[in-house]
């Protein structure tokens, strides 16, 4: 056969079949065109069985002109000419959904704009021309019906999944667009009847719970920070790539973090990345993200995270897949270095977040010291109710006080918003771990330790992490270097013998500081669990050991007052 140009009907059927492919796919596309039409609730309706399905919103509506070409070819008005590409602020931008939707299903829309009295209903043929138009009473917001999906394309409907992968589909697009624009209230039904509702929230953490039943608001931390700007140009586009200021009102990063001793998953189904309103799939960042929580989390265990990048769109090409799920992004190492700089600040102790309910005891309570301070012989230091305390390093320190053990294992330490008892092995562990993975150094024995009865698996292992080690007689082995924090232990020949049974390097990192972290059972001075204390906030990852272990228990001033009812009688006695 000849090359010959398909005909446009063709040509036309092909594109819709790239857009429209699924019951999902119908309720992504005018879900999107919802959020760019400024919605504030949005409600989608699903009637699988009669391949029906119809999105309803409160958003500024649709001009009857607008209405009247909005289901033609190519028609949209997110962008005008081919530099818009380079420039995307909206979720669609292509101008296919509605056209595609025309084709394939009966498709009729009910709008009515934010400033006008007079509402629409119109319906379109399989070209997208209006067949049919009236005006109807109706609120401000739009309402597109679809239905009969596939009605000529039997072989489509019977290539998809079956009814409950489709709907788990569905629920999959309104989980992530409720994530990205926590401020819009969803509602979904089938068959006329609730199925399941997101209620708007100020930020994604209060969405994550609504999604993950098990997971608690205290269990994620929400962190915001701006990106400072690259500066210079990049490729693709126009429009005053260089302009600093800009890039720094533009930019920001979002992160929403299932702390690693609290909230983690069997699988790595959570570590989600959206660029600009839109998860996508970004292997570069979502590989950042589980290298940046290294050695917090137990073992076979995934982060719940959510991480939003909010830049300049002239570093992103979205024109790469037609569900808009892969984009090309440049200066990658960039955005892979503000994943570690947010994932740090997230992971710090020194930005505990605290409820309203606990700043309006705490509070309370400092009223409470106040007054008791007149009456007593006491004086309360100022600024010992702030919530942190900044060293000489600029670090944000909580203000802990060690005053004791318990069991000669857990350090007591005072705070200001309460009690916490750390584990002082772990707490050491990851000290240790954390300078040993700064400055891993293999030092030389002198004399060499001898070793026997060694497998060649053993062998292997102890050259694969860097040490010397050469034949020394019938089944005798001669190591002649070692980490350095093993160099003067007693237990140096069985910690090398623990190191040759497998794992990386990074592992034997955590053996190393296993073995010279501080033994549980030890006593120790108050100035000792005081240095402890500070050295161990200082880490990097504080929450978790290299295992993945919690170090420390909280217990806040508030929990405490309730758990002795001292709710009852706070401040009555007093006053206040």
């Amino acid at each position: 056969m000849s090359i010959h140009p398909l005909p446009i009907d063709v040509i036309h059927l092909i594109a819709a079949g790239e857009v429209i492919d699924s019951l999902a796919a119908v309720v992504r596309e005018l879900c999107e065109n919802a959020i760019d039409a400024e919605a504030s609730r949005i409600t989608v309706s699903l009637f699988p069985d009669k391949w029906r399905i119809q999105v309803a919103d409160n958003g500024m509506g649709i001009e009857l002109a607008d209405l009247q070409v909005a289901a033609t070819a190519h028609s949209t008005s997110k962008i005008d000419d081919r530099d818009d590409l380079f420039h995307i602020t909206s979720l669609g931008f292509r101008g296919e959904a509605l056209h595609s939707l025309a084709q394939l299903a009966n498709l009729e829309i009910y709008s009515r704009p934010r400033n006008s009295c007079d509402g629409w209903h119109l319906v379109y043929n399989h070209q997208g021309e209006v067949l049919r138009q009236q005006e109807v009473a109706i609120a401000s917001g739009t309402i597109v019906n679809v239905e009969n999906l596939f009605g000529e394309w039997e072989a489509r409907r019977e290539g998809l999944p079956n009814l409950n992968q489709q709907l788990r589909q569905v629920q999959t697009i309104i989980y992530h667009l409720a994530l990205c624009y926590p401020q819009v209230s969803w509602t979904i039904e089938q068959q006329h009847r609730p199925w399941f509702q997101i209620v708007a929230s100020r930020t994604s953490q209060q969405i994550v719970p609504q999604l993950l039943p098990k997971v608690r608001v205290d269990d994620l931390r929400y962190v915001e920070l701006s990106i400072p700007p690259m500066g210079g140009e990049v490729d693709g586009g126009t429009g005053g790539l260089g302009d600093w200021e800009r890039e720094a009102q533009e930019s920001k990063i979002q992160l929403t973090l299932g702390l690693p001793d609290r909230c983690h998953r069997h699988r790595l189904d959570w570590a989600k990345v959206a660029v600009n309103g839109r998860i996508v799939r970004a292997p570069e960042l979502e590989q950042t993200i589980v290298s940046g929580l290294a050695r917090t989390l137990p073992r076979d265990r995934y982060p719940v995270c959510f991480l939003h990048l909010h830049i300049p769109p002239h570093y992103i090409d979205w024109n790469r897949h037609p569900a808009k799920v892969e984009i090309y992004l440049q200066q990658i190492e960039h955005w892979q270095s503000q994943v570690l700089r947010v994932i740090d600040s997230a992971l710090n102790l020194g930005t505990e977040s605290i409820d309203d309910e606990d700043t309006t005891i705490t509070s309370r309570i400092g009223k409470l010291l106040a007054v008791a301070e007149q009456q007593g012989a006491y004086h309360l230091q100022q600024g010992s109710i702030s919530s942190t305390l900044n060293d000489e390093d600029g670090l944000g320190l909580l203000e802990l006080r060690a005053i004791g053990q318990v069991h000669n294992t857990y350090i007591v330490a005072e705070h200001t918003d309460g009690l916490w008892l750390v584990e002082q092995h772990i707490a050491h562990e990851r000290v240790l771990y954390e300078q040993i993975t700064a400055a891993w150094q293999l030092l030389p024995l002198e004399p060499p330790i001898i070793l026997s009865h060694l497998s060649e698996r053993q062998i292997d292992q102890l050259q694969e992490i860097g040490l010397a080690i050469d034949p020394f007689g019938e089944g005798l082995w001669a190591i002649r270097t070692a980490p350095a924090p093993l160099l003067m232990r007693e237990d140096l020949a069985a910690a090398i013998v623990e190191l040759s049974l497998g794992g990386d390097l990074q592992a034997a990192q955590v053996a190393v500081a296993c073995r010279c972290a501080i033994r549980n059972g030890t006593s120790l001075s108050l100035p000792e669990m005081q240095s402890l204390l500070d050295r161990w906030q200082r880490t990097r990852n504080p929450r978790t050991c290299p295992h993945g272990r919690p170090i420390y228990l909280s217990f806040r001033e508030s929990s405490l007052a309730r758990s002795f009812r001292r709710h009852w009688v706070i401040g009555k006695s007093h006053g206040i």
